[in-house]
């Protein structure tokens, strides 16, 4: 039985809308206008994933914990179409302010870098190969 479809929502507080967006339309993500105001805007991911920035107190409003400050809280992971692609993203990123956040991790049949956004949210850039992506990583593992 398929999994049902569904739409993903992510919604990262940040101290400066108008600097995020700047920052990630650098990087060549677009924004949904109908979901975007002074408050919040509306990234663009897929048709199926959108990232919600929220300034700080917007978001606030939602969270019923502290908003975590210079503390992990989660891993944004995206996928790449190629290792170039992962390359030139990641690239970009600490090109517009963003920082690195380790050091590339290659296992032959995946490739990932990664990056600290304006606000310290952490992000992964990766390819997988159709193969592994097929096989399962720890079978391209075995074999890498």
């Amino acid at each position: 039985m398929p999994a049902p479809s569904r739409l993903l929502f992510v919604n990262l507080p940040v101290a400066d809308l108008k600097a995020a967006q700047a920052f990630f339309r650098s990087l060549g993500f677009t924004f949904d206008p109908k979901f975007t105001n002074d408050e919040a805007a509306c990234m663009v991911l897929s048709d199926q994933a959108y990232i919600m920035l929220l300034e700080r107190g917007r978001f606030a409003d939602f969270a019923r914990r502290p908003i975590a400050d210079g503390q992990t809280e989660a891993l944004l992971a995206i996928s790449a179409e190629s290792r170039e692609a992962v390359d030139a993203l990641t690239d970009e990123a600490l090109g517009a302010g963003g920082t690195p956040a380790g050091d590339p991790m290659d296992y032959g049949f995946m490739y990932q870098r990664s990056f600290f956004d304006l606000d310290g949210h952490h992000w992964e850039v990766m390819w997988m190969s159709a193969e592994a992506i097929e096989a399962g990583p720890q079978d391209m593992a075995q074999t890498a």
